[in-house]
Order: C-alpha cells, then structure tokens, then sequence
C-alpha cells in the first residue's frame, strides 16, 4: 500500500485536535522541545551517537521530511496534538506493517505545562479509531519505560493490555532501556475507544 486511507486527516475532540505534522512548526516544535528537555529526556529515543536535544532547526526539518515520506509511502502517520487550537506536543503512528499483520506502534509526547488535563489519552483514542476505522489497521502497539508512570497510565485508562517486557528494546537517555508492550486491537474496542474514553470521564490526572 503506497497511501493511507484518510490520510492527510484533522480529527477534534472538544478543545483537543490532531491535525498532520508540517514544515511550518519548525520553531514552535523546536521551542516546546527545549522548554521540555529535562520533561522528556529520560522517555524519548536517542541515537548513540548524537544529542536529542539541539538548538538548530536541521534536525527537526530532517525529521519531518521522513515522517512525510513515510506517510506517502504508507508507513506513518505524524500528527501535531492541538489544544485550544495551539501546538500542544505530537503523536506518531509509525512503523506501519501492511499485509496478513496490518499492525503499528505509537508514540506521543505533551508540553509539560499542559500535563493533566485529558489531552494525551483523548489525542491517542482519536488516532487509535482512525487506524482502525478509517485506515484499516488490526493491531497499535505502545511500546513504554516501566519507569514512566504517566504515560503507562493514559494506556491502561483506556484499555490497551501489557503484554510483557522488550529488553533493552531502544537508546533512551543515553543507554538501552527495557521498555514495557502494551498492545490493542479492534476487536478490543468495536464501538471505539473515544466512545469508551468518553464513558470513563476524562477527569483522570494524565499527560
């Protein structure tokens, strides 16, 4: 499959939005990033070799330029999270596998400063109905540090299962980390997961 179904997309959810990374956030993307290194660096993948956290925009417009590519190609999807209309952190579906799998891995961040407010776990039950139910995807897997409460949290309230522990799975924060599976698949949620997050509440301290 070279394209995506429904893709390109913008998704909303009261004052929470997904809409298709791009080129313009450069710097607001940079910007929130260095606001919130020391908020993410101990969660997000880091090549051996190199910093994640950099001043220049070289980086960010590589970055972009995959995911686009990706997307093109049927391999991602690379979203901005909004709130209240403002760039609020990014959540990638990637590592799409087509076939007899049809299957994904997600991965988010949020700014900091808008931590516990139901953005990140209402963003990942948008994304989640629009694999299966628009793309057609099977299975999205969360791959997690066992020591990142918070994200594991937004998961397990919305109902994704852990599935055991990837050892040394990715290069977090300077060396290989073990991360914990958490996984779902449509069977797991016929009627939705935004549906089913909107019957739990959103009142729960998330990121």
């Amino acid at each position: 499959m070279d394209r995506l179904r429904g893709w390109p997309v913008t998704l909303t959810e009261g004052p929470v939005g997904l809409r298709p990374l791009r080129l313009g956030d450069v710097r607001v993307w940079r910007d929130t990033r260095l606001r919130n290194a020391d908020w993410l660096r101990p969660w997000e993948p880091s090549n051996p070799e190199t910093p994640l956290f950099r001043t220049g925009l070289g980086p960010y417009l590589s970055m972009v330029t995959t995911l686009r590519r990706e997307a093109r190609q049927g391999l991602s999807m690379p979203w901005v999270v909004t709130h209240e209309g403002r760039f609020a952190g990014q959540l990638t579906v990637g590592a799409i596998v087509w076939g007899s799998a049809r299957s994904a891995q997600v991965g988010y961040w949020i700014d900091g400063a808008l931590a516990g407010r139901g953005i990140t776990p209402t963003a990942l039950a948008m994304a989640v109905d629009h694999c299966f139910f628009t793309t057609g995807l099977h299975r999205l897997e969360a791959n997690i540090r066992p020591e990142n409460h918070a994200s594991r949290r937004v998961v397990e309230k919305l109902g994704f299962r852990e599935e055991g522990i990837r050892r040394r799975q990715l290069h977090i924060d300077g060396a290989w980390r073990d991360h914990i599976c958490y996984a779902l698949t449509v069977e797991d949620v016929p009627r939705g997961l935004l549906v089913q997050w909107r019957r739990a509440g959103s009142s729960h301290e998330e990121v």
